[in-house]
């Protein structure tokens, strides 16, 4: 490194023509690092500094760290072993001077800064405290996930659940609920019905089939945005009620991207003073580990938290000294992030006596809309509005957050109308809601009271709306004292007397195996009623439970008990049986169930001590009809894929590591159930396949949309492959490292030791060439597949010399 001084032995002239190339020399690793940027600027600065050294004093050139951050060549003076430094040069490695500073002036007259010179290195390593430093933001963000496109096979599917009883009088039913569902890229159409046959001893039988919903849906996923034509239930917030209508609606649909975050993320500001890791805890679990440079920075969490929390940033310079910022955080899922906006709107007619009529609408449409929209994190905005004939409803609401100390709602929505329950004029309804938790504690009010003019279109049509409701509740996590609740509850409809009921809780666990509970429940309004229950539950394994319980009501008091045990997941038996005496109402179930790869299977007996017994059966599974080709099914109510492999038989699949099945005698294999418009990684378990097959890939993410197919090829194809050891015409094999191509193709392959090549790319006839440093050389062979599936070993063949012309 260059140092110029008055006694240099270079001519000033000269020396300040060759200073910037020394000065780009010097500065090479700060622009190799990234912050060629920074080393030019202080390049271009050190060009126009005045005269730093004084009279008495050398300029010096010196590689500066900052805080821990190598910042390139710059210029100083050096007086009496002070260095000076131009307030134009300060400036620009990042120091804040006041108007009116002596320019230049020395280091050691800067409030806090400490500068370690090494004349040896030509360096010097300067420690500022920050609040004289301007550093530019860095910004750390916890990574996320990359969603996947998002594939749809075409399809049919059929959801089916039958339920048959026989009663000890003759009497039968047969019940059927079944979901008929068309999907592919363009959307999903589906279809569900309830079909019921009553036979009751000697007379004849009765049935009726009920349609519930027939829906088509389509979704622009990178737009979050869903279109459903058919019946569907229009959209809004809390405080406005859905009706189930049959129309269109379209909106926001924010389970289209599971991966973006909807809600406020929680920012945590600091500043470093030297580089430092940075580890991110959240109520003492670790969420996050980065490294930052020297100055402020943000680092924005993801919303892990539910209510109140603790967020501690540890900061570990080079030294390893550590520093913990503490933070206090609130998270909930009630806001939307700033700017972020959800809408919805519908028009259709409302559905009446839905589950009892197939085609009952009404005669007037009605339209309805809402938006919601995060004006800042801490408060979101919510709006409502529907109208039908006679009626007109608006409202507007708001949720806003008080920092850590809960959350808090309202709304006030007016209603005009000329006719229909509570007659014509205009109504009002005011709700107002608070909520706040931590670890421990948890608070939840909420209260709604309507003017006797307000309703809205459920209430046109026969569902009554509460002219006055309120709910209040209060949990404590005592940690090993058990868990605490208590509840109030008011509620009063139009012509109906106020209900009031008052409830408190306590549960919790006996060791690692077994839980206890307590409920008691009083009506305020008619003292006498009231409830009390005990409850006792415990695992005897992993798939054996039991539990008894004893409760008290006006009736009078039940026991009740219980054994069971589940089948396991990957399919298997199971059982149940419950007894109950008590208040004349004694009585025993039994029953085994079967879970299969096909679907669920149940058969039991139900007896009571009045005389009533029955036995009874279900089924529930699904048929999918892709590719061609039927497959059975457990009911599949979420996304699936139909996953192949060429043809080839017996291979075992993985759904996020565990297995899921292997694949029928036509190679392909039904998964269920996958999560829609998410990430679901699938493989392919190669260690049973024969050596002579190639696999393109083992293991394919697949993200599905909602309720449809996807289709996954794991391609698997013959492979002709031998190992061929080639000799020449005097026995000896071919050199090392000569170079193989067979039937004409490019000479890719490569001799090994003894003569040995490796050849994947075989037919059944071949020519194979090599060159060798002698010259090249020929020779045919056939392949025979190995019976027991392993690679052939042909040869020693002997590669005859290619004659030149």
């Amino acid at each position: 490194m260059a140092r110029w001084a008055k006694a240099s032995p270079w001519p000033r002239p000269r020396a300040e023509a060759l200073l910037p190339l020394a000065l780009l020399a010097g500065m090479a690793p700060a622009m190799a690092a990234g912050d060629a940027p920074a080393a030019m600027a202080l390049l271009l600065a050190s060009a126009g500094e005045p005269h730093v050294a004084g009279a008495s004093g050398q300029d010096v050139y010196l590689e500066v760290t900052l805080n821990g951050m190598r910042r390139g060549l710059v210029h100083f003076g050096e007086r009496a072993g002070t260095l000076w430094a131009a307030a134009a040069t300060l400036r620009q490695l990042g120091f804040v001077l006041p108007a009116g500073t002596p320019d230049p002036l020395p280091l050691a007259t800067l409030p806090g800064v400490q500068a370690q010179y090494d004349r040896a290195r030509q360096s010097v390593a300067i420690t500022a405290p920050l609040d004289l430093l301007d550093l530019p933001q860095t910004q750390l963000a916890m990574p996320g996930i990359q969603p996947n496109p998002v594939t749809s096979a075409p399809g049919a599917l059929l959801n089916y659940d039958l339920y048959a009883t026989r009663g000890t009088h003759g009497s039968t039913s047969l019940s059927a609920f079944n979901e008929l569902r068309g999907f592919g890229p363009w959307g999903v159409l589906s279809n569900t019905m309830l079909s019921q046959v009553r036979h009751a001893g000697g007379s004849g039988g009765q049935g009726r089939s009920v349609r519930l919903d027939t829906r088509f849906t389509h979704s622009w996923q990178e737009r979050m945005l869903t279109l459903r034509v058919g019946d569907t239930l229009t959209q809004g917030p809390a405080w406005a009620r859905p009706t189930r209508i049959g129309g269109i609606q379209i909106g926001s649909d924010f389970a289209l991207q599971p991966y973006n975050v909807t809600t406020p993320i929680p920012a945590l500001l600091g500043s470093a003073t030297l580089p430092s890791q940075v580890d991110l805890y959240i109520n003492g679990i670790r969420q996050f580990n980065g490294q930052v440079p020297a100055g402020p920075f943000r680092l924005d969490t993801l919303p892990s938290i539910s209510g109140a929390g603790n967020a501690q940033v540890v900061l570990t310079d080079a030294f390893g000294r550590s520093t913990t910022l503490n933070f206090s955080l609130y998270g909930t899922q009630r806001l939307l992030r700033a700017g972020l906006d959800s809408w919805s709107a519908e028009l259709g007619w409302v559905r009446q006596g839905y589950g009892l009529k197939s085609f009952d609408y009404a005669r007037d449409p009605m339209v309805s809309g809402s938006w919601r929209r995060g004006l800042s994190d801490a408060f979101t905005l919510e709006t409502h509005a529907q109208a039908t004939r006679g009626l007109v409803n608006l409202g507007v609401g708001g949720i806003g957050l008080l920092g850590t100390a809960g959350v808090l709602s309202g709304a006030l929505a007016h209603a005009r109308g000329t006719g229909g329950p509570g007659g014509s004029g205009g109504g009002t309804q005011l709700s107002l809601g608070y909520n706040w938790s931590d670890q421990r504690w948890n608070l939840g009010l909420a209260a709604t009271r309507a003017t006797r003019g307000f309703r809205d279109v459920a209430a046109l049509h026969g569902a009554p709306l509460a002219r006055t409701s309120g709910n209040a509740t209060l949990g404590l996590n005592a940690g090993a004292a058990g868990s605490f609740s208590l509840s109030y509850l008011h509620q009063q409809y139009p012509g109906q007397a106020a209900a009031r009921y008052v409830s408190a809780g306590w549960a919790r666990p006996l060791g690692r195996a077994a839980f206890v509970s307590l409920s008691v429940n009083q009506d305020l309004v008619r003292r006498d009623q009231r409830s009390l229950f005990v409850g006792l539950s415990w695992s005897i394994d992993g798939r054996i439970s039991a539990s008894a319980s004893v409760q008290h009501d006006p009736s009078g008091n039940r026991l009740a008990t219980r054994a069971s045990q589940s089948p396991p997941s990957e399919g298997g038996w199971g059982w149940s049986a419950a007894a109950q005496a008590g208040s004349g109402q004694g009585g025993a179930q039994g029953e085994v169930n079967y879970l299969g790869r096909f679907g669920r299977y149940t058969a039991g007996i139900d007896a009571w001590s009045r005389g009533s017994r029955y036995v009874y059966g279900s089924a529930s599974g699904a048929l999918v009809f892709m590719g061609g080709q039927p497959y059975a099914a457990r009911q599949i109510n979420d996304a699936f894929a139909l996953v192949s492999t060429s043809g080839v038989p017996g291979v075992p699949v993985r759904l996020e590591n565990r297995p899921i099945g292997v694949t029928d005698a036509n190679g392909q294999l039904l998964v269920t159930p996958l999560n829609a418009w998410q990430n679901n990684k699938l493989a392919i378990d190669p260690m049973d396949l024969p050596a002579d097959q190639r696999i393109q890939r083992v293991d394919a993410i697949v993200t599905p949309s909602d309720r449809a197919g996807a289709r996954v090829d794991f391609a698997i194809t013959p492979l002709r492959a031998a190992l061929v050891t080639l000799v020449d015409a005097k026995g000896q094999p071919l050199p090392l490292g000569s170079r193989v191509g067979i039937n004409d193709q490019p000479a890719d392959a490569m001799v090994g030791y003894d003569g040995a090549v490796y050849l994947d790319t075989l037919a059944e006839h071949n020519r194979l060439r090599a060159r060798t440093p002698q010259g090249a050389c020929t020779v045919r062979f056939d392949h025979h597949k190995d019976e027991r599936g392993a690679i052939p070993q042909i040869g020693p063949l002997a590669c005859t010399p290619e004659v030149r012309p």
